[in-house]
């Protein structure tokens, strides 16, 4: 809802692990969103929480900064590149 309707206020409960009830604030001066409205609302934006799956990915599987910039330091950016960054972009590629 805050993505259709972001200067609204409205209270979310949920009645079990499937279920919600939204009630919309009578003070807001948009429209209620429609539950179709809501509907494609939530579809696009799991779809955009899929497209980022390999970067999760990516950040979980890194090493910590402090290890990164130790290798920078000892290493050089390029070794830092070929051996600590590529390996895990391979491993979970940008899809197209």
């Amino acid at each position: 809802v805050p993505s259709l309707r972001p200067n609204c206020l409205y209270s979310i409960e949920s009645t079990d692990n499937i279920k919600y009830v939204i009630t919309w604030d009578a003070g807001n001066k948009e429209t209620e969103p429609t539950q179709t409205e809501i509907d494609a609302e939530v579809i696009k934006l799991q779809d955009e929480y899929d497209a980022q799956e390999y970067a999760r990915k990516r950040q979980a599987e890194y090493p910590p900064w402090n290890e990164q910039l130790d290798k920078i330091f000892h290493d050089g950016v390029a070794k830092w590149k070929s051996e600590m960054v590529q390996p895990v972009k391979d491993k979970y590629p940008k899809p197209e």
